[in-house]
């Protein structure tokens, strides 16, 4: 079955690193974009970047331009958020996300969340 597995996760003072990243399993994984979103408390679930099959093409959420680097590696079945320059806003439960195929059954799915918290 489909499984994406978030990990990297943690504490740190804002100015700070983290990596995140996301093992996929039970799909073609060199076939298909993937996504990273995250969720703070209270507040709706958003992108924060995306990544396309190959790789050549990424997307970030204006908020992250400049400090998130997303990644992949199809021969690992991973996909890396690179966060940089970290804020107290970026403090929220990051989530990977894909929408494939595997065999006849198509659906949207999710890791289970890395929590990110960024606080002096």
């Amino acid at each position: 079955q489909v499984q994406l597995v978030e990990s990297g996760g943690g504490l740190v003072q804002p100015g700070g690193s983290l990596r995140l990243s996301c093992a996929a399993s039970g799909f073609t994984f060199s076939r298909y974009g993937l996504m990273w979103y995250r969720q703070a408390p209270g507040k709706e679930r958003e992108l924060v970047a995306s990544i396309s099959s190959a790789g050549s093409s990424t997307n970030y959420v204006d908020s992250v331009k400049g400090r998130f680097t997303v990644s992949r590696d199809n021969a690992k079945n991973m996909v890396y958020l690179q966060m940089n320059s970290l804020k107290p806003e970026d403090t929220g439960v990051y989530y990977c996300y894909a929408a494939v195929c595997a065999g006849f059954q198509c659906g949207n799915y999710w890791g289970q969340g890395t929590q990110v918290t960024v606080s002096s």
